[in-house]
């Protein structure tokens, strides 16, 4: 049986994620510059396998002095620890459009398995005659299980930064 090859197509896709600040507000980031490609048996996806890295220098928050804070030791590490990475073990159907995509997480030195929520949107040509493929990723993570443990303690009680990483990913794949 043969393979056919998706990759990213970054221009379509986002990689996003909020955080809980002064444990009542959302601060939300997106990393902008990445890669990703999936390989698949068929164009139904099921246990297709997935790849993604990202370049953590490239996280922005919309605030020039947070983003430097996150590339900082207390957060991300960017000099030691450049890029993130997830690589797919698992991608099962639930319903018709819906996966659960399981993988490895390495973010700061550390790799965890996380499970994703995803939507498959479908299939469709574009003006040009590629074939794209849509999904939508939703999951969260505990950042203290990649050892990103930075906080400050607040007067009135609580954190400044929440624990929970709620992700939200776009992504459009071009067939090859």
């Amino acid at each position: 049986m043969s393979t056919t090859k998706w990759v990213i197509d970054p221009t379509h896709s986002e990689i996003g994620f909020k955080v809980k600040h002064m444990m009542f507000t959302n601060v939300s980031g997106k990393f902008q510059s990445f890669n990703a490609s999936i390989e698949t048996n068929d164009d139904h996806f099921e246990n297709a396998k997935m790849d993604f890295n990202g370049d953590i220098d490239s996280i922005t928050t919309g605030n020039a002095d947070r983003d430097a804070h996150l590339l900082s030791p207390d957060f991300f590490d960017a000099a030691q620890f450049p890029k993130i990475n997830f690589i797919a073990t698992s991608l099962k159907k639930i319903n018709e459009g819906e996966f659960a995509l399981i993988g490895d997480l390495t973010l700061h030195g550390v790799t965890k398995s996380i499970q994703l929520d995803v939507a498959f949107s479908g299939l469709m040509k574009d003006p040009w005659g590629n074939t794209k493929a849509a999904f939508t990723i939703n999951g969260t993570i505990n950042r203290k299980d990649w050892n990103l443990n930075w906080n400050s303690a607040l007067e009135t009680g609580g954190v400044l930064v929440g624990e929970e990483v709620r992700l939200n990913i776009e992504l459009q794949f071009i067939k090859q």
